[in-house]
């Protein structure tokens, strides 16, 4: 009994194995579970997405050091001697925030699901396994491991994508399948390309890989390929077309994992790869990244406004809030770095909120284009108020999570010592019209919807205003983004030395060079 309690509370137990597996092998139970309803299977798959929530917690409150860079309650298990391949997972300042976000967002997603009738078992089982997989991609220290977590998150997707959704939702889920799996395959070749190269003994352990050099020629090639698999994922333009469709056409709740999450572990796999494993080529091509950025911000700020679909509108406000993220990653400063983290933590907030409130108004409206809406200020006015905070999130207003992020990138950009004083000028200008811009289409969108006439002259008896499960679901996402705004060493705290870590290798390695 003293040997279990022992493991239990040290950090040799094997809580990132279970935090991992633990959603997808719970999830099988409710194919089990007797069919009333659905009342029974939401409420398990709600049960488990809170204990799984606790227990990532509990083991990074009392497991987790945060004044250290290194990976941190490490797991080493060799799975396939033929292959030699290994279960490796770790964490450390640069997984920790992505981890608690998905986490969050997925136990707000199932509750957000709570309408959802049709074939329901299924439908959660496929949340429980996307849960999976999101986490295993984030906490993986095996780029083999990473590679099948990143695959094996795809297929729930495509399933959630092709079953529940709207009119054109098996062409989006064909042309999502199209982009991401082609990504993978740049994915699947950087990764057996950098494992097997100059060595007799392949190895895909990620700490080993961090130390190793290779010729300028090559780690490029490796580069490109991991930037292709990564900017389909981001997604970072022209290679973005997927994600409109995609949300147009997919359960609100899908869609509050599509881009609270998923487009996540494109810019995580940015940083965790392309910067931390190929540091010579990042810097060449890191005034590529912030030139794309810049144009990616403006380009989509741009669209946006032309967008008759509200989750259209909303999906390229993320295109453009990604842009961001982009110019933080190529600015290779802490100041933008941790910027760039930031802006994923936040972003992952804001617009899992916008669209379950895009998905709580069409439920009311039944019209999904904007030029349909208008006057629904008076009959729901608790979800127009909270359209317009989320909103005014989404455009940094400041004092919340967003205005903080974007603000750190412009740092970044500003004192990075590799940026020319034209581009210094420049680049910040630029972003400052796509942010000029951001309330352009915010406030249009909210106009458009909820103040004229046009639905409030109708027939609106059948209009409910927000019922507490829903505000619940809003008020667990809006304090974090007033708090985050208000304290934004609460993120920053978790990744500061790790961020510190991966530039002092980058100069290291370019000072060698």
């Amino acid at each position: 009994m003293v040997r279990v309690y022992l493991a239990f509370t040290t950090n040799f137990f094997p809580w990132l194995t279970i935090i991992v597996v633990f959603p997808i092998a719970t999830g099988f139970f409710i194919f089990f579970l007797p069919h009333r309803g659905n009342k029974v299977t939401r409420g398990y798959t709600i049960y488990i997405c809170v204990l799984e929530l606790l227990l990532t917690t509990y083991a990074f409150c009392y497991h987790f050091e945060l004044d250290d860079p290194l990976i941190q309650l490490a797991e080493d298990y060799k799975w396939i001697d033929f292959f030699g391949f290994y279960w490796r997972l770790g964490v450390d300042g640069l997984s920790l925030g992505p981890i608690l976000l998905t986490g969050f967002i997925t136990t707000l997603a199932t509750l957000a699901a709570w309408p959802v009738t049709r074939n329901s078992r299924l439908f959660y089982f496929l949340m429980l396994a996307m849960y999976s997989g999101q986490i295993g991609s984030f906490a993986s220290r095996d780029l083999l491991l990473f590679f099948i977590m990143w695959e094996f998150e795809l297929i729930p997707v495509y399933l959630l994508l092709s079953a529940w959704g709207g009119k054109k939702r098996l062409y989006s889920a064909t042309k999502f399948i199209l982009y991401t799996a082609g990504g993978s395959v740049f994915l699947l070749i950087g990764v057996l390309g950098i494992g097997l190269y100059g060595s007799n003994e392949p190895t895909l352990n990620l700490e080993i890989l961090a130390n190793r050099s290779y010729p300028v020629a090559l780690e490029i090639l490796f580069y490109i390929g991991f930037l292709i698999a990564f900017a389909v994922k981001s997604p970072i333009i022209p290679l973005h077309t997927w994600l409109p469709d995609t949300h147009g056409e997919a359960h609100y709740s899908t869609c509050m994992l599509l881009a609270g999450i998923l487009l996540k572990m494109g810019a995580y796999g940015l940083v965790r790869i392309n910067m931390e494993l190929l540091p010579h080529a990042h810097s060449l091509f890191s005034p590529w990244l912030i030139i794309v950025g810049t144009m990616q911000i403006i380009y989509a700020a741009l669209t946006s406004p032309g967008q008759r679909n509200l989750k259209k509108r909303i999906a390229y406000s993320s295109v453009s809030h990604m842009g961001f993220i982009i110019i933080g990653i190529g600015s290779i400063t802490d100041t933008g770095l941790s910027g760039a983290i930031l802006q994923i933590i936040s972003h992952g907030f804001i617009s899992a909120a916008l669209f379950f409130l895009a998905g709580t108004s069409y439920d009311r409206i039944r019209h999904g284009y904007l030029d349909e809406m208008g006057g629904l200020a008076i009959p729901i006015p608790k979800i127009f108020t909270l359209f317009s905070i989320l909103s005014m999130a989404s455009l940094a207003l400041p004092g919340m999570s967003g205005f903080v992020a974007e603000l750190i990138v412009f740092f970044g950009i500003i004192t990075s010592q590799k940026s020319f004083l034209i581009a210094k000028i420049l680049i910040p200008f630029v972003m400052a019209i796509g942010m000029i811009l951001t309330p352009i289409y915010s406030l249009s969108m909210l106009r458009q919807m909820f103040y004229g006439y046009k639905l409030f002259n109708g027939v609106n008896s059948y209009f409910f205003d927000s019922g507490p499960r829903e505000l619940f679901v809003l008020i667990s996402i809006l304090l974090p983004v007033l708090g985050i705004g208000i304290y934004p060493d609460l993120v920053l705290s978790l990744s500061v030395d790790k961020v510190e870590a991966i530039l002092s290798n980058f100069f290291i390695e370019n000072f060698h060079e």
